[in-house]
């Protein structure tokens, strides 16, 4: 266990040969030193600050990433949203909550088509637009662990970051991993109360996204962290949770997400459509309560 990423990680694993804790720490401190904008010594930091830098492996794995899932998306995922999410309070930067024509002027600086990977340097159209991949950079780190348990040979794994997971193998009683789906409320704890749902996966990654946490009050208005890059203001729908299952964390992570801005009847039609992901959501009904639904194949990992 320890911190990284402005969170908490757990990882789990069966290895007789050796401790692989520092292995491990050193492979969270490369993610963090590439993807962290509140790292100042980061690669992103240099991008976002317009200095001469040359992508390393991770960066340009995750900025090509991105970008494909902002085009399959249509925009509803976009790491170019960091001054939106800045001048909204959630982001690596803190702001004063915006007025109308302050979101109109920062939506000029957003838009993943404005930002390209040439010669492995980042170009922007605009040089004031900067990037932020918290919505991607923890599912990358359980992947970026995961692989390095790979390379040394463990076959039993569960690797979390901040809620994020991957899994391999079985756990310490010889059967699958049991992922928690957390109950979507302010005040849910870490017991088995707090929990609406008990996942079952070997060999996938599980990513959550919700606002129910993440959030702050101005006034009477709750404003949640997920901003829509389209309009520049946090959403306002009744999802309140996506999960998403896929075989890499950081295409769950991003997905989740952008299900998150789409909101559920269109982030329903996009799963019925792709054969690669499935999802659980839970959502606020017309009176209040909450509700679940999901993709067609997510019951199997109910079972």
């Amino acid at each position: 266990r320890g911190g990284v990423f402005g969170t908490y990680y757990s990882i789990t694993y069966r290895c007789q040969q050796e401790d692989l804790h520092m292995k491990i720490r050193e492979r969270l401190a490369d993610v963090d030193n590439s993807l962290s904008p509140f790292n100042k010594r980061s690669l992103i930091s240099a991008v976002n600050e317009n200095r001469d830098t040359v992508a390393d492996g991770m960066f340009t794995d995750i900025f090509m990433l991105a970008q494909r899932v902002s085009r399959e998306t249509a925009g509803a995922f976009d790491i170019t949203v960091a001054p939106l999410v800045n001048a909204w309070g959630f982001g690596f930067k803190r702001g004063v909550t915006p007025d109308s024509a302050a979101v109109d002027s920062l939506r000029r600086l957003v838009g993943y088509g404005t930002v390209a990977m040439v010669d492995g340097r980042v170009v922007k159209d605009n040089p004031a637009t900067m990037l932020d991949c918290s919505a991607i950079a923890k599912g990358y780190g359980c992947d970026a662990v995961a692989a390095l348990l790979d390379e040394c040979g463990v076959a039993d794994y569960m690797v979390e970051i901040g809620g994020e997971v991957v899994t391999k193998g079985k756990n310490d009683k010889g059967e699958v991993w049991r992922i928690g789906i957390s109950r979507p409320t302010e005040n849910s704890g870490t017991g088995n109360n707090g929990l609406q749902e008990v996942v079952k996966i070997s060999g996938k990654s599980m990513a959550t996204s919700g606002n129910y946490r993440n959030f702050r009050y101005e006034g009477d208005r709750k404003l949640a962290h997920t901003i829509d890059p389209a309009t520049g203001y946090p959403v306002l729908h009744s999802l309140l949770s996506a999960t998403v299952v896929a075989d890499d964390c950081a295409s769950a992570d991003a997905y989740a997400t952008a299900f998150m801005v789409m909101g559920l009847e269109k982030a329903m039609a996009f799963c019925a459509a792709r054969d690669d992901i499935e999802a659980y959501f839970i959502y606020s009904g017309d009176d209040g309560e909450l509700r679940t639904t999901m993709s067609d194949g997510f019951s199997v990992y109910l079972k």
